[in-house]
């Protein structure tokens, strides 16, 4: 009998790892549903933002495809590809627009007609060089510009002279008040600083604008007509580079145009009592040049 064999026997097991089961593709479609849904929104919202030919178009491809189909290679719309026309601008524009320019040409006729009347009146004539009557986006304006002498008013004073006030009331009566715009006086001074502590350039510029108002009114203005006085001193200079130069001395009467809406002159100083000038107005802090000739009153 042979040996016998005394080793203990090693059994040696192997676990093979074998592979998960499968996930599954639940994700896909979820995620296939949700671009789906996104693609179909965008396409709605852009139909909503086509013109109505397209979307008629589009209505009709999917009420008969064959009409698209047949005897077209393309898949394009006719005339997608040319721009699409502006809209008309609104009815209300150009109706403002044609009443401002039928409003401004009235004014031009009327412009002329007033300086026909002062050329061709006799006691009149000699002011036409110093009246300027135009016509700009304001709307008509008359300006009676001063001269050395004091051709309109006394020299330093409100007191209008006779000659003016005729032409003033012939102006008013035969010319402003028929015609439906309201009127704004202003007053204008040059840089001349009045003599008297207690009345300054704009009392004076105020005065004078208010002493054209009156002598208007009597001339046969209606009473609603008249809307502003005004008093600048001389913060408006007529001739900006000379601020002594007589023309800067002046009563303007402006008609602004009706049919300019939210352009209504703003006015940038009213009508102040004697000795008050406006309110915050640089009167009170302007600085006068010592070697400036100081004369009895600017006129």
């Amino acid at each position: 009998m042979g040996e016998e064999n005394n080793n203990p026997v090693i059994i040696v097991v192997k676990k093979k790892n074998g592979h998960g089961g499968h996930h599954g593709g639940a994700w896909k479609v979820a995620y296939a549903d949700f671009v789906t849904a996104m693609m179909a929104l965008f396409i709605v919202l852009w139909i909503v933002g086509q013109s109505k030919e397209v979307k008629q178009a589009i209505s009709g491809y999917f009420k008969d495809p064959g009409v698209f189909t047949s005897g077209s290679a393309g898949g394009i719309l006719p005339d997608a590809q040319k721009p699409m026309p502006l809209p008309p601008p609104p009815v209300e524009v150009e109706v403002e627009v044609d009443k401002r320019v039928s409003e401004m040409e009235e004014l031009k006729a009327e412009a002329a007609k007033i300086s026909g009347t002062i050329a061709q009146t006799p006691e009149f004539s000699r002011f036409a060089d110093k009246i300027k009557v135009t016509v700009t986006d304001e709307g008509l304006r008359i300006d009676l510009v001063e001269e050395s002498e004091g051709l309109f008013f006394d020299i330093g004073k409100a007191h209008i002279k006779s000659e003016t006030v005729k032409l003033l009331q012939v102006i008013a009566k035969a010319h402003l008040s028929p015609l439906k715009n309201s009127i704004i006086i202003e007053g204008y001074t040059d840089a001349r600083p009045y003599a008297n502590a207690g009345y300054s350039n704009w009392d004076l510029s105020a005065d004078r604008a208010n002493s054209a108002r009156k002598v208007l009114e009597e001339g046969g203005l209606r009473k609603d007509q008249i809307l502003e006085v005004r008093g600048f001193a001389d913060r408006k200079l007529m001739v900006p580079d000379k601020p002594f130069d007589y023309s800067n001395r002046r009563v303007s009467i402006l008609l602004p145009l009706i049919n300019t809406p939210g352009k209504t002159p703003k006015p940038e100083a009213q009508l102040q009592a004697p000795g008050q000038p406006p309110a915050g107005g640089p009167a009170a802090n302007l600085d006068i040049d010592i070697e400036t000739t100081v004369k009895s009153g600017p006129s």
